[in-house]
């Protein structure tokens, strides 16, 4: 699909792996449960859009727009996220062990209890993000920006002050 925007998704279907979605006017879409494992979500427009419990592996959401998305307990295993906006997106309970969030706005967003073994946080902007519970074991957040961030209690989590 390269048409940008909703039309031809055929809404009620929840099967889209390794769709075409460059740059897709998806914003406020109710995709709850969807498969997009492999999807082209480039630079889509996702703002507010519910994508909680999706199967999202391996996906490209290279610069996407997720301001206040719900990813609650989506699964982003692998997915590279580099430089998207996720701004007061949920999180909660997600996978993201082994995802590419290098420079990804995460500011203020609910990362409790989440996955993110391996995943490349370096210089991804996490202030005021709640990561309460979250596993942090072996991901890289070189230069990442933890300031005000919220890491009581999660795996792998650094100390007070910063990586």
């Amino acid at each position: 699909m390269n048409g940008k925007d909703r039309q031809g998704l055929g809404w009620g279907e929840r099967h889209f792996p390794n769709a075409d979605l460059y740059e897709a006017d998806l914003a406020g879409v109710d995709l709850r449960g969807a498969d997009l494992q492999g999807a082209d979500l480039c630079r889509a427009d996702l703002h507010g859009a519910n994508l909680e419990d999706a199967e999202m592996i391996g996906a490209d959401l290279v610069g996407a727009d997720l301001v206040e998305a719900d990813l609650a307990g989506a699964n982003l295993t692998a997915a590279d996220l580099s430089g998207a906006v996720l701004t007061g997106a949920n999180l909660q309970d997600a996978n993201l062990g082994q995802t590419d969030l290098h420079g990804a706005d995460l500011t203020g967003a609910n990362l409790q209890n989440a996955n993110l073994r391996q995943a490349n946080l370096r210089q991804a902007d996490l202030r005021d993000a709640d990561l309460r519970g979250a596993d942090l074991s072996d991901a890289d957040l070189s230069d990442a920006d933890l300031q005000g961030a919220s890491l009581l209690g999660g795996a792998g989590a650094p100390p007070p002050g910063g990586p």
